[in-house]
């Protein structure tokens, strides 16, 4: 059984100091810990010390919407974004990406942050026995194997999705990622992650012990996230889609597309942005038209071309919720 010491950071540096310290062999963050219990039970993980940062919040309040600037602790809580009414007004995808996500227990206690970090949950990386790519094995079973729940963009040589709902949504937002323990004291969320064929072994470009502080946005207020689900309670999305709008009258005069679930990062849909620019939001004909070009360049693999199909449909609920249109599911 694995031992490790527990210490509990007085602020995010001393945090970065901990985790960057050499003398530990592998010093890891802990706040929600959700993610992290499931990674030691799973054996994947054996650190010998966690650096207890869930009490931590540089800002007084856990989200401040004010002029032009949205400010998320990192350890504020999903279920803290989802009811926040701020967050509604200025930035509704925001509180609808997390709104459902997991169980009350969990929304509760899993932050921010540690959802933006999350690893991924393929059961090939989740499950010890299989050597798989990632984790420094020959191969990437999923290839061969099942793959249903796998991406359908990107290249590989692995076949994760990213298991951020929040990721998307922020990104459609332009959001930045302020961080303790590096050269550059910040990130915008396009370069927080990067794709498999650049490091197969992590997801992000965070440096070694660099610790995430918080995360500041741009309000939009026309803007709206959806996912589909096996069941629409406690399950992981098999596609979802987060779009922000800017609108004049009924036109989309710009939009930005991010879909979920179906590639190694949050997946920018610039083709789909550019051909909903100058639709009507109450044309249904032209919406269900623009969203379609989503499928474009997808890449299915042996169980999952059912993605390829529901994809069109969550980006245009996505922009229906962000016109503010009454959602009615289509059959």
């Amino acid at each position: 059984m694995n031992r490790f010491a527990i210490a509990q950071a007085k602020s995010f540096e001393d945090a970065s100091k901990v985790v960057g310290d050499k003398k530990y062999s592998l010093a890891m963050i802990k706040a929600g810990g959700i993610d992290l219990i499931d990674l030691l039970k799973e054996g994947l993980i054996a650190p010998d010390v966690l650096v207890d940062v869930r009490k931590l919040r540089g800002g007084k309040e856990p989200i401040v919407a004010s002029g032009e600037e949205i400010r998320i602790e990192a350890t504020t809580t999903l279920a803290e974004i989802a009811s926040s009414a701020a967050l509604k007004s200025a930035c509704p995808a925001l509180a609808q990406s997390v709104e459902s996500a997991a169980s009350p227990a969990v929304r509760n206690a899993a932050t921010a942050a540690g959802n933006l970090l999350q690893r991924p949950r393929c059961w090939y990386f989740r499950n010890e026995q299989f050597n798989c790519l990632k984790k420094g094995g020959p191969t990437c079973f999923a290839v061969e194997g099942e793959n249903r729940y796998h991406a359908i963009f990107g290249d590989g040589p692995c076949h994760i999705v990213h298991p951020s709902n929040l990721a998307p949504a922020l990104f459609v937002c332009d959001a930045t990622v302020h961080i303790v323990g590096a050269e550059q004291p910040s990130l915008p969320i396009r370069y927080l992650y990067h794709t498999p064929d650049k490091g197969v072994r992590s997801e992000s470009n965070l440096p070694a012990g660099a610790v995430i502080t918080h995360i500041t946005c741009k309000p939009a207020k026309a803007s709206g996230f959806y996912a589909i689900k096996e069941k629409q309670s406690f399950d992981w999305p098999v596609v979802a889609a987060a779009v922000a709008l800017e609108l004049d009258g009924n036109t989309i005069t710009r939009a930005t597309v991010c879909a979920g679930a179906v590639a190694p990062i949050p997946w920018e849909m610039r083709n789909v942005s550019n051909a909903l620019r100058g639709v009507d939001v109450t044309n249904d004909e032209a919406l269900s038209k623009a969203c379609k070009s989503a499928a474009a360049g997808a890449k299915p693999m042996s169980d999952n071309a059912y993605k390829v199909k529901l994809l069109p449909v969550a980006v245009k609920r996505a922009v229906l919720l962000a016109a503010g249109r009454k959602l009615e599911v289509e059959s």
